[in-house]
């Protein structure tokens, strides 16, 4: 059976985004600070590459957005006043807001239609939804310091916000992540991630999908059933195995830093997974941030990705791929020519290197 999820405590801020506030009894205060409304629409496009049929979304108005302000002035941090935070409150658990720098945004009015010039240059309006998730209010915090209860209560979140975006016919496809580390481009200290609800299925989606349709018409059976069951039978890159959760470094590891998280039952999205499976999954999360953080006795910079559809999705599966550009205590993997001309991986490390890495300090 699939639990209850949170009911926030919703307002808005001065410039009319959203917030809204999870388990607290906090009251949420008034946001005085002047901010200019946002537009009526959208102030970015989304355009195809004729090449690729990739979608690449143009925000210029992310130029303007926060960039490492001193801490007195963090704007994460509760505000009771509501003069110089995003968020007017005395304190919170777990705090959602619109981004104040969206790369996708929600119309207020009625938008123009798609150009369909032709089909070498076909742009749209970019409409979705961008959301900052604030894990803690204490600003020193991390994912991995969060005591069980509210580390859960942190998947609840992610699962209500799922919910609430798959049920807009606008958006197809909804992705929770966390960006941890000035190494990966964090301007923000305060422990945090986002949420996107694209209006596209992006390029590693239609990927995963495409292959698991594959996988599907040629063994008649789940690909990501197939790898979970072959990575706990061979045991070589199992980090941790629960009663309900599996994580282990993949076979094929890009990145020198790279664990993937599945619940044991095949579920699509995480508003689908039981209390049980929800406390595991938040357990095993938390423990292998852990021990990415005790990897080189420093906080280790990552990437957070969590991969889910729709219910009615002919595939798909819940994952968690967690990975880290630090290659070792004191060396970073660039994203060189290979990688980023023609996204051929390089590992500097095998699979099977990582897991013992990892193993020796969870």
């Amino acid at each position: 059976m699939s639990r209850v999820l949170p009911t926030p405590v919703r307002g808005r801020l001065a410039d009319d985004r959203e917030i809204l506030l999870f388990d607290t009894d906090t009251e949420l205060g008034v946001d005085r600070r002047g901010l200019p409304l946002r537009p009526a629409l959208p102030t970015t496009t989304v355009r195809r590459d004729p090449r690729t049929g990739d979608h690449v979304i143009l925000a210029p108005a992310r130029q303007e957005r926060t960039y490492f302000p001193p801490r007195q002035m963090c704007p994460l941090c509760p505000d009771p006043e509501g003069l110089s935070s995003e968020i007017p409150a005395a304190d919170y658990r777990v705090a959602v807001l619109e981004n104040r720098f969206p790369s996708l945004d929600t119309p207020q009015v009625p938008y123009p239609a798609d150009s369909q010039e032709n089909s070498l240059r076909r742009e749209r309006t970019g409409t979705g939804r961008c959301e900052v998730v604030c894990f803690s209010s204490d600003h020193d915090g991390s994912f991995a310091e969060l005591p069980d209860d509210h580390a859960r209560l942190m998947i609840d979140v992610w699962a209500q916000r799922t919910a609430e975006l798959y049920s807009r016919d606008d958006i197809a496809e909804v992705f929770c992540f966390e960006n941890r580390g000035t190494e990966i481009g964090v301007t923000l200290p305060h422990p945090h991630g986002q949420i996107y609800g694209y209006p596209f299925r992006t390029r590693r989606t239609r990927a995963l999908l495409r292959t698991a349709a594959e996988y599907r018409a040629e063994h008649g059976a789940d690909l990501f059933e197939a790898l979970l069951a072959a990575e706990i039978a061979d045991g070589t890159r199992v980090l941790v195995r629960t009663a309900h959760t599996t994580a282990f470094v993949p076979y094929a590891a890009r990145w020198p830093v790279e664990v993937h998280i599945l619940p044991n039952r095949h579920v699509r999205n995480l508003t689908e997974l039981t209390d049980d499976e929800a406390d595991d999954l938040a357990r095993v999360y938390r423990t292998v941030l852990r021990a990415f953080d005790a990897l080189y006795a420093r906080p280790l910079p990552y990437i957070a990705s969590w991969h889910q559809y729709r219910a009615d999705a002919a595939e798909g599966y819940l994952h968690a791929e967690l990975f880290s550009i630090r290659r070792s205590a004191d060396k970073l993997k660039f994203l060189a020519g290979s990688e980023s001309g023609r996204d051929a991986f390089v590992n500097d490390k095998t699979p099977e290197t990582i897991a013992a890495e990892l193993r020796a300090v969870l």
